[in-house]
């Protein structure tokens, strides 16, 4: 019964970051274009590279 004294505090403690963590996440634009991103994966296309990039 004590054990319950830490544990649920912790995990309402846990639930709130984890809320924070997901309200940051959409409001820092990181699920703003999902279709884009998913058909970047299968588009054939190269990308391109600059110059200085390609001679290492």
């Amino acid at each position: 019964m004590e054990s319950l004294y830490l544990l649920v505090p912790l995990s309402v403690l846990l639930v709130l970051v984890l809320i924070g963590l997901f309200g940051w996440a959409l409001n820092s634009g990181q699920l703003d274009d999902l279709e884009r991103e998913g058909g970047r994966i299968i588009d054939d296309d190269l990308p391109v590279v600059d110059g200085d990039q390609g001679s290492r």
